[in-house]
This record gives structure tokens, C-alpha cells and sequence, in this order.
């Protein structure tokens, strides 16, 4: 996914020129793997989630459209997103709201969950070699870090890749580690599961547009208090600036595309910003989840799909930070965000749909989009089974790209 805003500075000095990204190739696993599925799964083949899979979990006051706050000072004004949520990261109170379960695309945000998942797979110190099998199934129009087939990077050289620069390319080479992309797919789904965010659905590992690919303010929420958890995670999403490698001895410098963390194109940055993470596609517009800390205590707040372009983005976010500051004592929480099932939390039942977007089936749709769209199944049933061992993708075909317009690692993508 690209920065939150086309026109995002390139790197200095550029990454070498990523090389063109061949047609994706097919991710199909036997017969008896995708029947075995079929009967654990009650959802379509479609890529589109049931809609009953969006629920009140967090509480009932989060399933219900429009602002939820109780108490508190007046609501930040201009305000054009189309969901978002504030919430204090120790206790999971959700001190304010705005469709928090309306199921949007995500963009580069979901790579929050991808990283929850595939992290600590792997020691930071590990290596490998890009092939150009690693970088085949890159969408057309991605982010890029600058990733080349012939040169070996550590881990946390990828990883850097993947948070400062939402590097696709670096996304595609770890989930190639992890057993494939459908391998690594199924297990974020399945994580999602265990999260219990229930509004999302995973189609690709990196966020980019593909139909069916959602989540929403409530779950990148839940994905981005879980990561913040793992020192790893946040040391990564702090990180503004990184040396990259270029080919044998040589580096070039990648920047955090996070404009509240690092202050480009006149953002300010916030004051005590940790992160996490910015995400910005043709289709889906701007998303962004971030926490910071003032005082002792951490907030944070999910902004998706707001009307302004640009930076507008950061601007709401810090908007609805300096809010949550200020009246995180004097709100009663409209809701919470709940512990995953592995840690002991309670598992909800699904009691209603959210809330639905306008233009539904267009958001879950967008236009043709690059790459595969992996049909996978999210049922509870299904996260388990695809843990356990069975992953199922249908076959897909190339389409044309929807588009990402921006800078990774100094390479400029445009169709």
C-alpha cells in the first residue's frame, strides 16, 4: 500500500528501480485439502464475508451507526471520516466511536495483522535471498521497498521494509518464508479469528485492493493494541529512518512513511507518537491507526476513508488524540476492545450486523484489482481447519491493477 497520500517524498538516496512484477501465479493446493475445507466452512466462495460476520463485539453500543461517546467535551469538529474509534490501550476502553464495525477496505493498515501473525515466525537475524519467485506475485502499481532477486537481507531488514516503507515487495518475500502467500493468508484469518475481529476479511497479505479485502475501525484496533504488546512490533513502528540494502556493500536510506511520526510535507509531528501504522490505495483512500503516549497513558485511534486527501488523514487523528487525552477521565466508555481467545478472552456470539457502508458491494468490490483474489473462507470453523492444516485457494487470474499512487524507497509507481 502506498503512504496516505500520493504525493509522498521519495527516498534519498532512490532504491534501485524494483523490477516488473510478472503475471501472479495461481496458489492451488490439492482436492482433498479444499474438500476437507468445504465442509468446515459455511461461508461463499465469493471472497465476500457473510455480513452476520460483522458483530457487537465490544459491546452493543459499538454496533450501532453513527458517533457513541458518553460524557466529555464537544467531539472534535470537521471530522469527514467514514468510521473511526479512540480507545486506551491498557484497559481497552473505547472512549469514543463512529461506526466502528463498518467493514471498509483496509489498505496497507492490514499489514498491522499480518505482522501480528508472521513476526515472531521467524529470529530477526535470519536471512534470505529474494528470488524472483519471492517478488512474482507483487501486485502491479505496490509499494515498494526496493527488494532485488540476488540480494540476501536479515529479517529486520524486511521487516523495516514493511513498516517504514509498506514495502509489498518485502510482504511477498516473508509470507514466501512462511509457506506462501495462501498459507500465510489462512493464517491471518485465522489469527483474525482468534483476535476476534470478526468485521475482517484477508484476501492478500498486504493489504493492497482486492474484492472482499475488509476490515474496520473496531478490528484494526484490536490488531494494532495486540502488536504494540510485542517489542518487536512497536520498535519497528517507531523506527523513522533505516539503511537498506542496495547490492553488496552498498545501502540507501528508507524513511517511515508515518507523516505524524516523522513530520513530512508539513505535518507536525505528535507529541509522544509510538506509530503504528498508515495505509493509502486509489480505492480504499486513507486509513491510518495510531497510538501515543502523554502522561502515562496510551491511546489509540483508527481514522478510515476520510473525505480530505492529503494529510487530512493525520490531521483527524490528531484531532481525536488530543480529544481522547484530554477527556479519557471524564467519558464512561462506550465499549471495549476484547482480549484474543488464546489469551483468555470470552468468546462473543454474534448478536447483529454493523453497520452497513454505503455503497457496500462497490467498497467490497472496487474496481478490477491487481494480482490474485484468493477466495478463502473465514468462518470460525474454517479459521481453525486452515490453522490446523488444510489451506484452500481458488485460482485467480490477473486483472487489471486498481492503483496505489506514491513513492517506496524512491520508485515511483504509477499506471
Amino acid at each position: 500500500m502506498r503512504d496516505s497520500s500520493p504525493r509522498t517524498p521519495r527516498s534519498a538516496p532512490p532504491s534501485p528501480r524494483a523490477a516488473a512484477v510478472p503475471a501472479a501465479r495461481s496458489a492451488v493446493l490439492s482436492r482433498r485439502a479444499a474438500l476437507g475445507l468445504a465442509a468446515a466452512v459455511p461461508l461463499a466462495a465469493s471472497g465476500v464475508p457473510a455480513a452476520s460476520a460483522a458483530t457487537t463485539i465490544g459491546g452493543e453500543r459499538l454496533g450501532r451507526g453513527g458517533v457513541q461517546v458518553l460524557g466529555g467535551s464537544a467531539l472534535p469538529e470537521r471530522l469527514t471520516a467514514r468510521a473511526w474509534l479512540v480507545a486506551d490501550h491498557e484497559s481497552g476502553e473505547v472512549l469514543a466511536a463512529y461506526d466502528a464495525h463498518r467493514r471498509l477496505a483496509p489498505a496497507s493498515t492490514l499489514k498491522m495483522l499480518f505482522a501480528d501473525t508472521v513476526l515472531k515466525r521467524f529470529e530477526r537475524t535470519e536471512t534470505r535471498k529474494a528470488t524472483a519467485g519471492d517478488l512474482a506475485d507483487v501486485p502491479a502499481g505496490s509499494s515498494l521497498v526496493g527488494i532485488k532477486p540476488g540480494i540476501t537481507y536479515t529479517v529486520e531488514q524486511l521487516w523495516q521494509g514493511v513498516f517504514l516503507r509498506s514495502g509489498n515487495d518485502a510482504v511477498h518475500v516473508l509470507s514466501h518464508m512462511n509457506g506462501g502467500i495462501a498459507v500465510t493468508v489462512a493464517q491471518m484469518q485465522a489469527r483474525a479469528r482468534d483476535l476476534q475481529a470478526l468485521d475482517t476479511h484477508v484476501v492478500s497479505p498486504d493489504g493492497f485492493d482486492h474484492k472482499g479485502q475488509l476490515s474496520s475501525a473496531y478490528d484494526l484496533t484490536l490488531f494494532a493494541r495486540h502488536g504494540l504488546a510485542d517489542a518487536d512490533f512497536r520498535g519497528y513502528c517507531e523506527t523513522k529512518t533505516a539503511d537498506f540494502p542496495a547490492g553488496g556493500k552498498k545501502t540507501f536510506q528508507i524513511q517511515n512513511t508515518d507523516r505524524l511520526l516523522t513530520g513530512a510535507w508539513g505535518v507536525r509531528p505528535y507529541d509522544g507518537l509510538i506509530g503504528v501504522k498508515n495505509g493509502y490505495t486509489s480505492h480504499a483512500g486513507n486509513t491510518f491507526t495510531g497510538a501515543a503516549t502523554r502522561d502515562g497513558r496510551t491511546l489509540l485511534v483508527t481514522v478510515m476513508h476520510p473525505k480530505s486527501g492529503g494529510s487530512g488523514v493525520y490531521e483527524e487523528t490528531a484531532r481525536l488524540l488530543d480529544w481522547g487525552f484530554e477527556n479519557a477521565a471524564k467519558v464512561r466508555p462506550v465499549g471495549s476492545l476484547v482480549d484474543p481467545l488464546s489469551e483468555g478472552g470470552a468468546s462473543a456470539t454474534p448478536a447483529r450486523k454493523a453497520p452497513k457502508a454505503a455503497g457496500a458491494s462497490a467498497a467490497a468490490a472496487g474496481p478490477a484489482s491487481a494480482g490474485s483474489s484468493w477466495g478463502l473462507f473465514a468462518g470460525a470453523g474454517g479459521a481453525v481447519a486452515l490453522l490446523a492444516g488444510g489451506v484452500f485457494a481458488l485460482r485467480g487470474r490477473r486483472r487489471a491493477a486498481t492503483g496505489e499512487d506514491g513513492e517506496a524507497g524512491g520508485v515511483r509507481h504509477r499506471r
